[in-house]
């Protein structure tokens, strides 16, 4: 009996490390084990690996090095970030606007923040994503002290005009910050151009290793954010604790090889996206969400009309796709970013993310269009 081919179409969850990457980190397991805190010979290779790797993530996001705190990850940045900065500014307000289709490590945080007090206002968007920038500017007040957008939504790939943004942002006094995690490494971020004032971002975005990601404070703008975690004073202080040494190498690694390779990669595989939904549109039962929007060269979020989006997945058990993003794939609730989009909860459960990656090829882009074509078509058969 064959086995049936398998084909990995959700690199907006995660992607699988670079082999360069494992082989930069496996010393830091095994010969330069020492913690980088530790005063001697072990200690100084273990903490000059770090440093460099914190080089190589600033030269990717256009930032100085010591404006990058590593954290565990891009959720742990985030709660870093929003807790600590709302708690060392509340004196100046505790108004904070957002919007409905931010990741939930954002949405969650900020419900933890409106049972302490604070005020949240989450922006509309329309049925491509796209916020209103006159929303925006009419809703933030004197109280506000905080913006919290994300530069590319995880789900439909849409990117938010983030300079337009910031100068509003900044005209009225408030403060900016964004989730950049999936932008990062697929198209060119520059912090210092973008003029963020606080960024988050995660190195297994980016074919690094899971369990490290990256707080990015601005210090020209004088950010002050408390530190939320205690003991040892790594980090500033700001994120104590032994550092991941092993981690934040393989972090550094990614940056360097996105750095070099983003370019001619992110080409390769926005004709990819290209061909898969000319493929899936011929069907003729298919709507591209965000389509005619800014987006990611890897993403697609599709909808297929009249379709029980359960029976969909289970039948493309060949191909790794989701119905949104994997911190809540396994419910069965409809993507919060499709509803705030329109979609009626039958659509966005009919709907599909397909995320593309280094090692998506041609021949899977086709063999992917064919099966869901094909399923889609049984599935409409089945309800006539």
């Amino acid at each position: 009996m064959a086995v049936k081919k398998k084909i990995y179409l959700d690199y907006n969850a995660t992607t699988p490390a670079d082999q360069r990457v494992v082989e930069a980190m496996l010393p830091y397991f095994t010969e330069k084990f020492g913690n980088a805190s530790s005063d001697h010979v072990f200690g100084w290779d273990s903490n000059e690996a770090v440093e460099y790797s914190r080089e190589q993530i600033a030269r990717l996001v256009n930032c100085k090095p010591t404006g990058i705190t590593f954290t565990s990850g891009a959720t742990e940045a985030a709660n870093l970030a929003l807790f600590g900065f709302c708690k060392a500014n509340q004196s100046k307000g505790k108004h904070i606007i957002s919007c409905r289709t931010e990741h939930k490590a954002i949405l969650d945080t900020l419900k933890v923040l409106e049972n302490d007090g604070f005020e949240v206002t989450y922006l509309h968007v329309d049925s491509e994503g796209n916020i209103d920038l006159q929303e925006l500017e009419n809703s933030i007040t004197s109280e506000t002290i905080l913006v919290c957008l994300m530069l590319a939504n995880n789900e439909t790939g849409l990117i938010h005009p983030m300079h337009d943004i910031e100068k509003i942002v900044h005209s009225k006094g408030a403060k900016l910050m964004s989730d950049i995690t999936q932008a990062v490494g697929k198209i060119p971020v520059d912090l210092k151009a973008l003029d963020l004032d606080i960024a988050i971002f995660s190195s297994h975005k980016i074919y690094g290793p899971k369990g490290v990601g990256a707080l990015y404070i601005n210090k020209k703008n004088e950010i002050e954010i408390e530190p939320q975690v205690f003991g040892g004073g790594q980090e500033k202080g700001m994120r104590p604790g032994t550092l991941n040494v092993p981690g934040i190498v393989g972090f550094g690694k990614a940056a360097e090889i996105a750095f070099s390779e983003m370019e001619e990669e992110s080409t390769r595989i926005s004709k990819l996206r290209d061909k898969l939904e000319g493929l899936l549109k011929e069907s003729g039962s298919c709507n591209i969400n965000s389509r005619t929007s800014d987006r990611l060269p890897n993403t697609s979020n599709i909808s297929f009309e009249n379709i029980d989006g359960n029976q969909l997945i289970r039948k493309l058990n060949s191909l790794a796709v989701s119905r949104g993003s994997a911190c809540t794939a396994n419910t069965i609730e409809p993507s919060h970013v499709l509803k705030a989009m329109g979609l009626s909860d039958e659509q966005a459960l009919s709907s599909l993310r397909i995320s593309l990656g280094i090692n998506t090829s041609l021949s899977e882009i086709e063999f992917a269009a064919e099966e869901i074509n094909k399923t889609v078509n049984q599935l409409k058969r089945a309800m006539v």
